[in-house]
C-alpha cells in the first residue's frame, strides 16, 4: 500500500508518467420493445419522462481495459471481446508504442489479477520484443483486497454513470459511446475528459494511512 501511495506523491515526470491500469466486464444487452419517448411539458400538461419496457435480451458480455493518467488529465478506454493474457499483453504494447512512446518509463499501477504479469508479454511475444516492452513498464501492485488505492477505479466509475447505465446492445455501440465519453471535439459534450484534461487531486498519503488504517499494520512489542 506504501508502496503506490509513496508513487503518487512523487511530481509529475513526463519522462516517467504515472499510468492507472484497470478492466471492467460490460454486459451487452439490447430492448425488446421500443422505448416510449418523453413528452415534452406544455401549458396544459407536465412533461414525462421516456418510457423504457422491462424486458430485454442479453448478448453477451465484453470487457473494457482502462488507461489513466490521472496527473496528465488523460484517459483512453479499449474495448475487447475478452480479458486474457493475450488481451493484457496487446495492451501493455499500445500503451508503451503509441499512447507514450516517447516516455522513458511508465509507471504503472494496476491490481494482482493473474494475468496482470510481465510473463504474459513472454507467452504473446518473441523474447526480444517482450524484454522490450516490459524495460519501459515500472508495475506497482495494488496489495489484495485493496484495489480501491487505484485511481482508475474513480475513472470508472464515472464512465459508468455518465455514459454506461443504459442498455448498449453490442460492442460497436459501445465502442462508439466511449469514444465520445474520452473526448468528442464536434459535439462538445460534458463528458469530453480529455479535451477538458479532468484530473484527480489525490490528498490520502502515506502518513494519513498509518493513522487511519492503524489496524491492518502489525502491532510490535517493545
Amino acid at each position: 500500500m506504501e508502496d503506490v501511495l509513496d508513487l503518487y506523491a512523487q511530481p509529475i515526470d513526463l519522462g516517467h508518467p504515472l499510468i492507472c491500469f484497470d478492466e471492467k466486464l460490460c454486459p451487452l444487452i439490447e430492448d425488446v420493445h421500443h422505448s416510449i419517448p418523453p413528452a415534452p411539458k406544455t401549458q396544459d400538461k407536465p412533461g414525462k419522462k421516456e418510457k423504457i419496457d422491462y424486458e430485454y435480451e442479453r448478448n453477451g458480455t465484453c470487457n473494457l481495459f482502462a488507461f489513466f493518467a490521472p496527473y496528465l488529465g488523460w484517459r483512453h478506454i479499449k474495448v475487447t471481446q475478452r480479458r486474457t493474457k493475450v488481451d493484457f499483453a496487446y495492451c501493455m504494447k499500445e500503451l508503451v508504442d503509441i499512447h507514450f512512446s516517447n516516455s522513458e518509463v511508465i509507471r504503472l499501477v494496476m491490481d494482482n489479477l493473474n494475468t496482470h504479469t510481465i510473463a504474459a508479454l513472454y507467452e504473446v511475444f518473441e523474447p526480444v520484443e517482450a524484454r522490450r516492452i516490459a524495460k519501459k513498464l515500472e508495475i506497482h501492485h495494488t496489495p489484495k483486497h485493496g484495489s480501491w488505492l487505484n485511481m482508475v477505479e474513480s475513472e470508472l466509475s464515472v464512465l459508468v454513470r455518465q455514459c454506461l447505465s443504459r442498455r448498449i446492445p453490442d460492442v460497436e455501440t459501445l465502442e462508439k459511446e466511449v469514444s465520445t465519453w474520452e473526448c468528442d471535439s464536434e459535439a462538445l459534450l460534458q463528458a469530453d475528459r480529455n479535451l477538458k484534461k479532468i484530473c484527480i487531486d489525490w490528498r490520502f498519503r502515506t502518513e494519513d494511512a498509518r493513522n487511519k488504517l492503524s489496524k491492518i499494520y502489525p502491532t510490535h512489542q517493545n
